[in-house]
């Protein structure tokens, strides 16, 4: 039988008393995390546009646009809320996985659920963990490196796992289900080019999943049917994209008793996470020099070799950004920003950052190098900077496992503290006393009767 049964009936029937308390914690810090980059994610391109289009349909609905003060059907609404999530990169990763899961949950679920109200906070914890666990399975099933496959796996799974989610808020039936992963399936689309090309549609692929989850899921209800196979049929999705290279133990193994959510990484720079090795390790040689750097003639960034090719190459768009994605994207420039700024904030990848003097100055200074050492099948590679001072004096930093993964996991508190630098980024006035309920009200989320009191302050932000 497919493996997509098995997710049907884990999705369908997980409790929250199944859940581990370290899946409930880092579930809460991802939620209250995913609202903050949205809110932030304002200021960018991509989820403007989106409603301007959409807007123009006059389409009228229930579901809460965050920052925008109106509501929409809901996959329309968690097209945009996924957008927003993702336009900054600074939405939670599971490194092994190479999937950025809340992006995918957080919007899925506050739309459908709105709609239909009696969704508790252990009921939305329940669906954020179930559809983490999935599509991080989903994810390390692969026996090939994703990034090598063209393929931006969040927004190619998170079709079928946004399916399952709307499937379970709905109340379907498991064939139902079922049919809704096989209609997902038929649209599952979102490529790495995006990336290369420094394009917008990188932030907007997992909107494009969301939309048509939700919708697979509401046609599923209605009685259309979708493949049975979804996943591991002759022609489903692991023959199909990936040419059969996964390992069916990796999908199932430990179903129900063990979530992948626990290692899921809350970034704490806004960049892809793939850079944040290096720029830990740039923080750290710049705690030790000071404004003593600036002496330094030249500095060699080691990594692994996957992430050398997509955050390295091309060298004339990484070391000199044409706009934000590249930016997001290129570990000499966020390297160059630790070492000119002490600090990786949101500001360092906009438009106007791209022309800073100071940073640019010491992109040109920095050489990277791929080290086979350093490369990693799947999951966090390595960094490795070397300076190289005019004396003949050089100096190194290894940094193994990048801040915010589940060696190094940030706390509630910090998490908190992006939230509310976020906010203040999105440059919108906000009441104290919204912001204070809902950290609160998820801190204590699993003691929320009725989520649909937090999708009412969360209409509240921006």
């Amino acid at each position: 039988m497919d493996a997509i049964y098995a997710f049907v009936r884990h999705v369908r029937s997980v409790k929250f008393e199944d859940l581990p308390s370290e899946v409930v914690s880092t579930t809460k810090k991802t939620f209250l995390d995913t609202l903050g980059v949205a809110v932030a994610g304002l200021t960018q391109r991509g989820p403007k546009e989106i409603w301007e289009v959409i807007k123009g349909w006059e389409m009228k609905g229930g579901s809460t646009v965050i920052g925008l003060k109106e509501r929409l059907p809901a996959p329309y609404a968690a097209q945009i809320n996924a957008t927003l999530v993702h336009a900054l990169d600074y939405d939670d990763v599971h490194e092994r996985a190479i999937v950025h899961p809340s992006v995918v949950t957080v919007p899925t679920v506050l739309a459908v659920a709105e709609g239909r109200r009696g969704l508790s906070g252990r009921d939305l914890i329940c669906l954020m963990a179930a559809g983490a666990d999935v599509i991080c399975r989903m994810g390390l099933a692969l026996t090939v490196n994703p990034i090598g496959t063209g393929f931006h796996l969040t927004s190619l799974l998170g079709y079928i796992v946004s399916a399952l989610l709307a499937g379970r808020i709905l109340g379907l039936t498991e064939e139902q289900m079922v049919d809704a992963c096989g209609i997902a399936y038929h649209q599952v689309a979102g490529n790495g080019q995006s990336v290369k090309d420094g394009a917008l549609t990188k932030r907007m692929g997992p909107g494009f999943a969301v939309r048509g989850g939700i919708m697979s899921a509401l046609l599923a209800e209605k009685g259309i049917t979708g493949a049975k196979n979804c996943l591991e049929g002759e022609w489903g999705l692991y023959n199909v994209y990936f040419q059969g290279r996964y390992g069916r133990d990796r999908l199932l193994d430990g179903l129900g008793s063990y979530f992948e959510t626990v290692n899921v990484s809350v970034k704490p720079y806004p960049c892809c996470r793939g850079t944040h090795a290096s720029i830990d390790a740039a923080l750290e040689m710049r705690k030790r020099y000071g404004s003593a750097f600036k002496g330094i003639e030249e500095i060699v960034v080691s990594t692994g070799e996957s992430n050398h090719a997509l955050l390295c190459s091309p060298s004339e768009r990484k070391l000199r950004p044409k706009d934000p994605v590249d930016a997001q994207f290129s570990i000499p420039w966020a390297c160059a920003v630790a070492f000119a700024k002490g600090e990786v904030r949101i500001e360092h990848f906009s438009k106007e950052a791209l022309s800073d003097e100071e940073i640019l100055s010491i992109t040109q200074r920095i050489r990277t190098s791929p080290d086979p050492s350093l490369t990693r099948q799947k999951g966090d590679e390595p960094a490795l900077i070397t300076i190289m001072r005019g004396d003949g004096h050089t100096d190194s930093v290894l940094v193994e496992s990048p801040l915010g993964g589940p060696e190094r996991p940030i706390s509630f508190e910090a998490v908190v503290e992006k939230f509310r630098d976020c906010l203040s980024f999105s440059g919108r006035e906000m009441a104290e006393e919204v912001i204070e309920q809902i950290v609160e009200s998820i801190y204590h989320l699993e003691d929320v009767e009725d989520i649909a009191d937090i999708v009412d302050l969360i209409g509240l932000l921006g």
